[in-house]
């Protein structure tokens, strides 16, 4: 069985899940939602009346049989019909009002966790620090079976109980007494049908939930496998032009298969356990057919309930039986809802984890970025359009380190980052060219992360002049799917800028070919060649006129030519921008005045013992460092 079926994920989180819940029935559109509950509660009532009727239709319609009275039973017929009538009026109106509020609820739901999920940029921290798997299947399909499942479950059990209160009297008054002797002493059970119900009910309520508990486990399971095979299939999707050209086709097949096996092994055990929980519900549902029956059978043929009375008695039943048994039938969608609800505060727990983390940051906890002038560090200073960076350190994800806490080698699953860097400051002026490069896996592209402000990992503060625009270019820049308008002007939205300025640019970045396509929708990460998803971005840069622009081996898809282009339009259109680029090639370096460089640091005594905390506290005294470790250094300005 897998090992999901003990762990967290399986067990029971009510107090948890009704605090997931709560929020929506105390927001803003409580009033709406109330209102909207109070109008299907009260169609619910409504059903319950339409059984109490049809419960006492019952009797008179097998009495008229019985008798053989066909007025009576014309009338019946008749009567029947305006039930029927009135059932299926109360049955549609109620479906379609509970969706509706099923709607509003996810709406509400899934706008809040999208919310905190983009957030501080919550969805990037739990990306790098795998805290939740597939946020995206959580927002989209537990969210919805959360909700939906609630409002049945719940008015389910509303109407169960109402229905319980309806039909024990008239199960207690048609049933009666029975007498019977035990040990000698005649015993009376008055209203004995009722007690039946009651222990048939506790019975197969503590079977099932017995028998279905590891469900849950499974059901988490089972959602977690089917969204790591839907992300594999994406992913392949999206990278079909890479695999064709490597021929990695059987490799990515045997991926997927390997996936899949995994949903395949896990619904083995969900069929193995639904088997056992289907054999317990079908045998507690055909008993209960007869099961009254055979109980009121003895009065009957002791003439002491009429055939009218008797399928009175049996219907009551049924109905007091199938209140009882809510938790019974309703098993496998609770199963389930705890399942997706477990999901949900798995998820809210990694977002509230990213933010105490995000709270935390403090320079000496964590990477700090302020604007110029707002808590900056004492000797920092703030000159104007200087971007600056003291004592910063760099390190790989983890939890934020508290001071003291030692880097911990390769072992990432004690949650603390490895340090990648040695101490170092750095000042960047508006209208400087910088060049930064090192080592492929130094740490360069941590660097431009850890100046935008989305990488904590590591001590030091970074500080932004107030109001100036930043723009970070990776060396595979994010294309939205749209129009490439759209893409264009990312993150802002087409149809904001102007037409003429945007056919402009893209013929400056020599992509005139596209001109005519500004307006089409496509998937254009898929539609354009690297080359020119490069030329893009720097028609972005254009658009944006950033002061500060960061070019992660922005042109590497490019040849030297059209390197030279671009740069050179860089040049021209933003001459008081400060550029600074990390590339490996040497044609690069003739557009940058200054060089960071990221060179190996010298292996000394105790490097093995080196921490985030002595790296920040003394690092203007040549603290010596493992060799593994890297020290920017300025070589030319």
């Amino acid at each position: 069985m897998p090992a999901t079926v003990g762990d967290l994920r399986g067990r029971l989180r009510l107090a948890d899940s009704w605090a997931l819940l709560k929020p929506y029935w105390v927001s803003e559109d409580r009033k709406a939602a109330l209102g909207l509950l109070a109008f299907v509660v009260a169609l619910n009532l409504a059903v319950v009346a339409i059984n109490v009727w049809l419960n006492n239709w019952n009797r008179v319609f097998y009495n008229a049989l019985e008798a053989k009275d066909f007025p009576a039973f014309k009338t019946a017929l008749a009567q029947f019909c305006a039930i029927a009538a009135a059932f299926i009026v109360v049955a549609v109106v109620k479906q379609f009002y509970t969706m509706r509020l099923q709607m509003r609820w996810r709406t509400w739901m899934t706008n809040r966790f999208l919310a905190r999920w983009t957030a501080h940029q919550a969805y990037y921290r739990i990306e790098q620090s795998r805290s939740a798997d597939n946020p995206d299947q959580r927002i989209s399909e537990d969210i919805r079976s959360l909700t939906t499942d609630s409002l049945s479950l719940s008015l389910g059990l509303l109407n169960s109980v109402v229905t319980l209160l309806s039909f024990i009297t008239i199960l207690w008054t048609i049933s009666g007494p029975i007498s019977f002797a035990l040990a000698g002493h005649a015993v009376t059970v008055p209203g004995y049908m009722v007690w039946v119900a009651l222990l048939y009910a506790a019975a197969g309520s503590w079977i099932t939930h017995r028998v279905g508990k590891p469900l849950i486990g499974l059901y988490f399971q089972q959602e977690q496998t089917e969204a790591g095979f839907r992300f594999g299939l994406v992913r392949l999707r999206e990278n079909a032009e890479g695999v064709a050209l490597y021929g990695g086709e059987g490799t990515e097949a045997g991926v997927l298969k390997d996936r899949f096996t995994l949903i395949r092994h896990n619904w083995h055990w969900l069929m193995v356990y639904m088997r056992r929980l289907v054999f317990v519900n079908s045998g507690y549902g055909q008993i209960a057919i007869v099961f009254p029956l055979i109980v009121a059978a003895p009065r009957y043929f002791a003439g002491k309930i009429t055939l009218g009375g008797l399928m009175q008695i049996n219907s009551a039943f049924g109905q007091v039986q199938g209140a009882l048994s809510w938790f019974v039938d309703s098993y496998a969608s609770l199963v389930n809802w705890q399942a997706s609800s477990n999901r949900l505060l798995d998820l809210q727990d990694a977002i509230e984890r990213a933010e105490r983390d995000e709270a935390a940051r403090d320079g000496a906890n964590g990477i700090v970025v302020t604007q110029g002038g707002a808590a900056a560090p004492p000797q920092s200073g703030s000159a104007p359009l200087a971007l600056l960076a003291q004592g910063l350190v760099l390190a790989t994800p983890g939890e934020l380190l508290p001071p003291g806490s030692p880097a911990l080698g390769d072992d990432t699953t004690a949650g603390h980052g490895q340090i990648l860097t040695t101490p170092f400051d750095l000042r960047v002026n508006a209208g400087e060219r910088w060049l930064v490069s090192g080592p492929s896996g130094s740490g360069k592209s941590v660097l431009f992360r850890a100046l935008s402000g989305i990488w904590p990992y590591g001590r030091g503060h970074v500080q932004h002049p107030a109001g100036a625009r930043l723009l970070f270019l990776p060396q595979k820049s994010y294309l939205p799917s749209g129009t490439l308008a759209d893409a264009l002007c990312y993150p802002a939205r087409g149809h904001t800028q102007d037409a003429a300025a945007l056919r402009g640019v893209l013929v400056a970045c020599r992509l005139g070919a596209l001109v005519e396509r500004l307006e089409t929708a496509d998937n254009w990460s898929l539609r354009l060649s690297p080359g020119e998803q490069q030329r893009l971005a720097f028609g972005r840069a254009l658009l944006q006129q950033p002061d500060f622009l960061f070019l992660d081996e922005a042109t590497s898809a490019l040849d030297e030519e059209t390197e030279a282009a671009m740069y050179a339009l860089l040049v021209e259109r933003l001459p008081h921008a400060a550029i600074v680029s990390i590339a490996h090639r040497s044609t690069v370096a003739r557009w940058h005045g200054h060089h960071l460089r990221y060179e190996r640091a010298e292996a000394a005594r105790g490097a093995a013992g080196a921490t985030l905390d002595t790296a920040t506290a003394s690092h203007k005294a040549a603290e010596p460092w493992a060799a593994q470790l890297m020290r920017p250094v300025v070589v030319a300005g």
